[in-house]
């Protein structure tokens, strides 16, 4: 199983650089604006001078992934190498692929915005399946991992918010001073760090009340009844009263919330609250009886 699990880290990260490679040359090269990241640097470098992302990703990719497996972890930096390498080779061989049928031209108003949202959607998502399996797109991230090496309270958030700053700077003089492409960057690296974070924290989503109340069997029997989760209890004490109480903690799916606040109506004498549960692990089936 240990291996089956490697193959499959790879399997995805092979999959995920070759599906970033083509949204490239699909959507960011036929149009003039620069991606996220050191991808973002290197598409500047390749507009201006022409010299090609891929070439130009291995150079970049190649001291940080050394760096990274000498100092921070060596799983970690085997894993982003794969895809630093297999990105950058598809990079390359689609050069000589007729991709023009299906090269999406942005024009003038709205259309404009189309690239960067689809592009910025496929780079999200390629990168939160490959974050998932505790690796990365290499460049920029290797990059912010060997700085919270070696200074861990600098958060990096913070180190890739500097570098696609600086993308979308240099994307205004590159761009013959059009304020576009730097509004296209912003798009493409928003989308990209909003669907790229919901990936990483799952679409598990549930909720999770709290309840403090004197009758806890009852209304434990209640929610097993009806709810299909099971309850945690933990004992408790009223801070006015100092009467003993029972917190019961139980998490169901969202779509249960309404039922859920209909059971609670039965036990006025109780007090109830939720909050929201971005993913959840281990045993949350529901419970057959």
């Amino acid at each position: 199983m240990k291996k089956w699990h490697a193959v499959q880290d790879y399997l995805v990260i092979v999959f995920c650089a070759f599906l970033l490679a083509l949204s490239y040359h699909i959507f960011v090269f036929p149009n003039e604006f620069a991606p996220s990241g050191l991808p973002g640097i290197a598409t500047i470098i390749q507009h201006v001078f022409h010299f090609k992302v891929g070439y130009m990703t291995i150079l970049i990719n190649v001291p940080l992934v050394l760096l990274t497996y000498v100092i921070v972890d060596h799983r970690y930096a085997v894993l982003s190498a794969t895809f630093a390498v297999v990105f950058s080779v598809v990079l390359l061989a689609l050069d000589y692929v007729n991709l023009a049928p299906f090269e999406y031209h942005t024009t003038t108003g709205t259309s404009t915005i189309l690239a960067p949202i689809a592009g910025g959607v496929i780079s999200g998502f390629c990168y939160g399946m490959v974050m998932r399996r505790d690796s990365s797109t290499g460049g920029t991230d290797l990059l912010a991992a060997l700085v919270h090496h070696v200074r861990p309270e600098m958060h990096i958030i913070w180190i890739v918010f500097a570098i696609n700053a600086i993308v979308a700077a240099l994307s205004y003089f590159v761009y013959d001073f059009k304020i576009e492409p730097v509004i296209l960057c912003l798009i493409y690296c928003f989308l990209s760090s909003h669907v790229g974070d919901t990936m990483i924290k799952g679409f598990k989503e549930a909720v999770k009340f709290e309840i403090v109340t004197d009758k806890p069997e009852e209304l434990s029997a209640e929610l097993l009844k009806h709810m299909k989760h099971g309850v945690t209890e933990i004992p408790a004490v009223g801070g006015f009263t100092h009467s003993n109480k029972t917190l019961l903690i139980c998490v169901v799916n969202r779509h249960q919330i309404v039922a859920f606040q209909r059971i609670i109506q039965q036990f006025p004498g109780s007090f109830a609250y939720l909050s929201s549960v971005k993913e959840t692990m281990g045993n949350f089936a529901h419970i057959k009886r």
